[in-house]
């Protein structure tokens, strides 16, 4: 199936929770790092990636509706040219807030030793790598990554005509999100995952 919506922002700016949103809307699965847990043969395609060897965009990653968040945000001009009738969707939020909390999280893992699990090492260097071709080298240092991430942004909006771009934030809710995909508003709370306790929860970062 084709993308409907590619998403072009990067992790923590409440890429989980449209995640959620998007299936719910599309009904059909969205793509985002959650995913590449469940099918490792990912991996080593994104790997290649960061190292100048794409897949084929037109079939991968296939069967989804759209995609979000880190690895493919990083690719998203390569997805939406491969995807010409998405939508392009940049998730924002403020440059100190991002830091503060991509900090706190997915930087903070990638700190930490390698792991033993050949799989979970895999997607460590895929990240790291990742990180480095497509966002910054110095994505440790927080002057540089804000940098970084404040230049991604303008890019997108640089490179996207505006009737095919659209912006969003989180607490912005089901409203534009249905507009630029022209379905209802359901009548449901937009889904909330994933904050800075939940991620550091779950992967036992402590408190």
């Amino acid at each position: 199936m084709a993308l409907r919506v590619v998403g072009a922002g990067l992790g923590r700016t409440g890429t989980n929770s449209l995640k959620f949103a998007l299936e719910r809307l599309l009904g059909e699965p969205c793509y985002h790092m959650i995913e590449v847990f469940g099918r490792p043969e990912d991996i080593e395609v994104w790997h290649g990636a960061a190292d100048g060897v794409p897949p084929d965009w037109d079939a991968f990653p296939s069967g989804y509706g759209a995609t979000v968040d880190w690895p493919a945000a990083s690719f998203w001009s390569e997805l939406a040219t491969a995807n010409p009738d998405a939508i392009v969707l940049l998730s924002t939020r403020d440059a100190d807030g991002w830091w503060r909390s991509a900090d706190n999280t997915i930087f903070e893992v990638m700190r930490r030793p390698v792991p033993p699990d050949p799989v979970a090492a895999a997607q460590l260097a895929m990240i790291d790598a990742v990180f480095r071709a497509r966002f910054t080298p110095e994505w440790d240092d927080e002057d540089a990554a804000k940098r970084a991430y404040t230049a991604h942004n303008e890019r997108v909006r640089e490179a996207v005509p505006p009737d095919r771009l659209m912006e969003w934030q989180p607490g912005d809710g089901w409203e534009p999100i249905c507009d630029a995909l022209h379905v209802p508003v359901p009548d449901e709370p937009f889904p909330h995952v994933n904050t800075t306790e939940d991620f550091r929860t779950m992967l036992g970062l402590g408190a």
